[in-house]
């Protein structure tokens, strides 16, 4: 019995309908089930402690694939948290914009902001609260 031995040609066509097909099936993998701890609806409170911006805001923001954004409101939000809890965003509405950082943990956290008010700049604190 002679044993019939498949040319590179077949096995380079066979390999690459294979690598296709893979490809197309990781493709049609939904990104939402990439989640991650901190998805969900926030509230944040921004204090001022200094500068030329109003003493506290409070709004809420939506993390959804670790992606930061706005819940509604007056302000375009944009920010990312890793998968450790670091947080990067920024705030704009109208001529006035922040950015911030810093860190949740769980259900809590808080950190820095610095930006540029109606009436020049400010800078404060912030501090976030997972909504139930």
């Amino acid at each position: 019995m002679t044993a019939i031995r498949p040319s590179r040609r077949d096995v380079l066509a066979t390999s690459a309908a294979a690598a296709a097909a893979i490809a197309a099936y990781i493709a049609t993998i939904d990104p939402a089930v990439a989640h991650t701890p901190y998805d969900g609806d926030w509230s944040v409170v921004i204090v001022a402690h200094g500068g030329a911006c109003d003493s506290s805001y409070r709004f809420g923001v939506q993390v959804a694939d670790g992606l930061v954004i706005n819940d509604g409101g007056l302000a375009t939000v944009q920010g990312r948290v890793t998968p450790t809890g670091l947080v990067r965003v920024s705030v704009r509405a109208g001529s006035q914009s922040a950015n911030g950082s810093g860190r949740l943990t769980g259900k809590r956290g808080g950190g820095v902001w610095r930006g540029q008010g109606a009436n020049g700049n400010c800078g404060g604190t912030w501090i976030a609260e997972r909504r139930e």
